[in-house]
């Protein structure tokens, strides 16, 4: 778990967002150390991907702060040092593309648009070795499952050699091969230093790789510390059962609450707990 003095890759401090006008993020923090792996969980609508898309700057924040490596986000330049992985698409949108051009469009970044050098081909080269498609590197992603949908926009993310990666539900709707081929490469990059932030929904095959556990409901902090215990539906994030406290049923770590923006001046703050 972090503590103070932490060298940040990545701080959401007191973020507060909105999707429609409709409040989703309710003054959130979010950290990432140097070589951390973070697991941002919670259940569908509590505002994980809105966390995730307000650091990289796709959802602007209605107040708070973000800063990526030090610098807050509207000077932040250095994009290569950052690798996202969206929520499970389509790689190529329905344009008949490789898998090597998809791939080879994460180096851009490194390249600044120029021509592509021995060192980004053999970047594009590894990165797609590291996700088990070589063999399919030629081949239209047309022609893929969904699994090797997603290892394709993970190879995407790595072919920059970022030093944080975020990914947003990287095991949802992947076959078990496929997650265990992801799991495998992303404890490879966590073994080379790079710095991770996890969207999931429960923590599966990546649960040894993962350092800390911020646990969000209802657009608040519910609990920031050591990860859940995987014992079953039951020890799930947002599962509405009856457990003996909030840190007690994840793990001990520090529990939260957050004000609701708009109550009346005086109110008092939403208790978030998991029987709330």
């Amino acid at each position: 778990m972090t503590t103070a003095g932490t060298d940040y890759v990545l701080e959401l401090r007191g973020i507060r967002a909105e999707l429609g006008g409709r409040p989703v993020l309710r003054g959130v923090d979010v950290t990432v150390g140097r070589g951390e792996v973070v697991a941002l969980l919670g259940a569908n609508g509590s505002g994980k991907s809105t966390a995730v898309r307000t650091a990289i700057g796709q959802v602007p924040a209605v107040s708070g702060s973000v800063e990526l490596f030090g610098t807050p986000l509207k000077s932040f330049r250095q994009w290569a040092r950052v690798g996202y992985v969206p929520q499970r698409t389509s790689a190529a949108g329905g344009v008949p593309v490789t898998v090597t051009e998809v791939v080879s469009s994460g180096r851009l970044s490194r390249t600044r648009f120029g021509p592509f050098r021995k060192a980004d081909r053999e970047a594009v080269r590894r990165a797609i070795e590291l996700v088990g498609m070589t063999d399919r590197a030629g081949d239209s992603v047309t022609a893929l499952s969904g699994g090797q949908h997603q290892r394709v926009l993970i190879a995407r993310a790595l072919a920059s050699d970022p030093e944080l990666l975020i990914m947003d539900e990287p095991m949802a709707g992947v076959d078990l091969a496929s997650q265990e081929v992801l799991a495998t490469t992303l404890r490879e990059q966590v073994a080379g230093g790079a710095s991770v932030l996890l969207v999931l929904h429960e923590l599966g095959p990546l649960e040894p790789l993962i350092d800390r556990a911020i646990v969000l409901r209802d657009g608040c902090v519910l609990h920031d510390g050591p990860p859940p215990k995987a014992v079953g539906q039951h020890a799930l994030p947002g599962h509405d059962h009856a457990h003996p406290s909030p840190t007690t049923a994840l793990g001990g770590g520090a529990s939260h609450h957050c004000l609701d923006p708009h109550a009346p001046e005086g109110a008092a703050p939403i208790r978030m707990g998991l029987l709330s």
